[in-house]
């Protein structure tokens, strides 16, 4: 089936929704799917519509055209995207593999729609697992000074210019990214990490929240900003802890939330059910 999904966002008022609709059901299009979310602090209303064109009057391109009329009077920011598609995407890593491995897994059973480009590492700890899945595989030799690492994310920004990436993902990549790197890719970058942040920091974190006793871990999916650790979080994952898990079942279980949260995460944003106001993510969860 073929169609289209609208993200809108706009000042909250009367009759937003039947106004879309009627729109929609003007041209014939089918409305397989509406969410939405009116923000009461902000004044602010959400959608995501999900369209099927089968049947339009009209032709999509004019649809999409014609649909201005509306969102400039509802001072409305808005997007469509067809569908089905598959979202250009690269992957980042360094050393470790689950978070990478759990992509390239779901990716195969077309549980995500991404076409993974390449992946790219500042190490080469993750090139066979790219070979085997028949991806192309970039290192990047980012160790020394800061003259070193600067080189290193301008020769990643060419390969995601290159290969038309519109989603990066950072699978445990234990880079910190610079801050026009982040300004430049603005709600197009993805990253994992466990939830201890900000009160376990540093090396260890799994023997620091052993030692304190934790009784939740997790796993925090957000975009990335120039602040780090702290953009709008999409998606989060937590299994409880028992007095006896060792430091080493804490990392077992932190690597379980990780794998989940970015999967559901990169799922949400490449199927366009995310939406980023301020400094939070509003999702609309399959």
């Amino acid at each position: 089936m073929k169609g289209l999904i609208l993200k809108i966002d706009c000042p909250d008022q009367h009759g937003i929704v039947a106004k879309i609709a009627s729109y929609i059901a003007d041209y014939a299009g089918n409305l397989i799917e509406l969410s939405q979310f009116t923000d009461e602090q902000y004044g602010k209303f959400f959608a995501r519509v999900e369209i099927d064109t089968s049947d339009l009057t009209v032709d999509t391109e004019d649809f999409i055209s014609g649909f201005r009329t509306l969102g400039k009077s509802l001072s409305a920011n808005w997007d469509f995207r067809h569908y089905p598609y598959k979202m250009r995407t690269a992957v980042l890593v360094t050393n470790t593999n689950h978070c990478l491995n759990e992509i390239l897994w779901r990716t195969q059973l077309g549980e995500m729609p991404v076409e993974i480009t390449s992946i790219i590492g500042n190490r080469d700890t993750c090139q066979s697992i790219a070979e085997k899945a028949e991806v192309p595989f970039h290192l990047v030799d980012m160790d020394g000074d800061a003259t070193k690492k600067e080189a290193g994310f301008q020769q990643i920004r060419q390969i995601l210019i290159d290969e038309q990436v519109e989603l990066t993902v950072l699978a445990r990549f234990m880079q910190i990214l610079p801050d026009w790197f982040c300004q430049e890719l603005g709600g197009k970058i993805i990253n994992i990490h466990h939830s201890f942040l900000p009160a376990f920091i540093g090396a260890n974190p799994y023997r620091q929240a052993y030692e304190r006793g934790v009784k939740l871990i997790g796993a925090t999916c957000h975009y990335v900003t120039s602040e780090l650790d702290a953009g709008p979080i999409i998606e989060q994952e937590v299994k409880r802890v028992q007095h006896f898990h060792t430091p080493q079942d804490l990392m077992r279980l932190g690597r379980d939330c990780e794998r989940i949260a970015l999967a559901r995460g990169i799922r949400y944003h490449v199927n366009d059910r995310t939406i980023i106001h301020r400094n939070r993510a509003i999702v609309f969860p399959d």
